[in-house]
């Protein structure tokens, strides 16, 4: 008498990284000093460079704890120092140097450099409305364009992830760069969608090839959960 075969079973699986993929956590940055007209920021390459505020040292040691167990091979910064600052607490913690990633620098903001975005934004100013509407940086006077922010964000981008096959790293970057690669990456029509990123949150992506991956957005638990 013959015996039924015994039938397959197709599991759901976890997701794992392509083989020669690479897993970025992309960090905004701890909260910054606030603008004031008497006391304006540093400038590096025309735009606005301030410290950390004590929030954001607060913050960056939340992310080099959260961070800590990540298994991560290597840091990058950009060319303004509060990612420095940022990323300086996880650095120490895993003897890592971060390598500066230049093109992954914030939007430049042209005439609203220098904490005017900070202050017209507040004020209700009325290209922050059209800056809305249309879902474009340049209509800020003297703004970089938003073709040749996705540009370098993409390239600067595909440069780490060409550099680190098959390894986790963490970038230290800004708000309005988290944004772009989240917005290239899901294709949202929305291209501010992912503006929403708060200071010291991780997102991850995972980079093979042409192909960005979204693992999650603007994780902020770290941020809520007691230091000890």
């Amino acid at each position: 008498m013959s015996t039924p075969e015994q039938e397959i079973e197709y599991r759901q699986h976890r997701f794992t990284p392509p083989p020669g993929s690479t897993e970025i956590f992309l960090v905004r940055h701890g909260e910054s000093m606030p603008a004031k007209a008497s006391e304006p920021f540093d400038l590096v390459g025309g735009q606005a460079d301030p410290d950390l505020a004590p929030e954001g040292r607060d913050h960056a040691a939340r992310v080099a704890r959260r961070l800590a167990g990540e298994r991560l091979d290597a840091l990058y910064v950009t060319t303004l120092r509060r990612t420095a600052q940022t990323a300086a607490p996880l650095a120490e913690k895993l003897g890592l140097a971060p390598s500066v990633e230049p093109e992954l620098r914030e939007i430049h903001l042209g005439d609203w450099e220098n904490g005017l975005f900070r202050k017209y934004t507040t004020e209700g100013h009325p290209v922050v409305e059209e800056l809305w509407a249309r879902q474009r940086w340049d209509v800020i006077p003297g703004a970089e364009s938003d073709e040749a922010f996705g540009s370098r964000i993409r390239a600067a981008l595909t440069r780490i992830a060409a550099a680190n096959p098959d390894r986790r790293v963490a970038v230290f970057t800004h708000g309005g760069v988290i944004g772009e690669v989240f917005a290239q990456a899901s294709r949202a029509l929305d291209r501010f969608a992912f503006l929403g990123a708060d200071n010291g949150s991780v997102s991850h992506l995972v980079v093979h090839g042409e192909n960005w991956l979204v693992r999650r957005f603007n994780d902020t638990a770290h941020l809520a959960a007691p230091l000890g």
